[in-house]
């Protein structure tokens, strides 16, 4: 049985694909992030935001770090594809926007779980909203994680379909 030879190099319908697949994915994460964005941006005038302690004002402007910092690295590829338009350099700008989206990934669960640590300490306490990022957290995890490295895990050790 031969081994796939894994150190070639895609060609450009592959390296096109790939560039499309990543686009309609980091729309997906884009819309999420201008939401939670947005709900974050409109907390401080709020009647309660003066209410906050020490520790719920620095989470909250820890999470909205987060979410802008989310918003940069998912709109990073479609800035790069402006500034290197026509300078062929799309094998790099998928490397790129793959990087970019994993790390953004990764920035929209932990600033996620914790925008839900930061509601629930105010409205159950520390203790409460301790459980609650940490269950966030893993469930993101697991969720985009887990899932599908286990499945593709799975599939490979079945073989091939047929």
């Amino acid at each position: 049985m031969e081994v796939p030879n894994t150190n070639r190099q895609p060609d450009k319908g592959t390296i096109d694909r790939n560039w499309n697949e990543l686009l309609q994915e980091i729309r997906v994460t884009e819309t999420g992030v201008q939401i939670l964005t947005g709900f974050l941006l409109t907390v401080p005038f709020s009647q309660r935001f003066g209410e906050l302690d020490d520790v719920q004002r620095a989470t909250y402007l820890a999470v909205l770090c987060g979410s802008v910092l989310t918003t940069a690295l998912v709109v990073a590829p479609a800035a790069f594809h402006r500034i290197l338009f026509r300078h062929r350099a799309r094998r790099w700008l998928v490397e790129a926007a793959n990087q970019c989206a994993r790390a953004g990934l990764v920035l929209m669960a932990v600033t996620t779980s914790g925008t839900i640590f930061l509601v629930f300490d105010v409205v159950e306490g520390t203790t409460t909203a301790l459980v609650a990022f940490v269950l966030a957290l893993a469930y993101f995890g697991s969720l985009w994680g887990l899932v599908p490295l286990l499945s593709h895990r799975r599939a490979r050790s079945q073989g091939p379909p047929g």
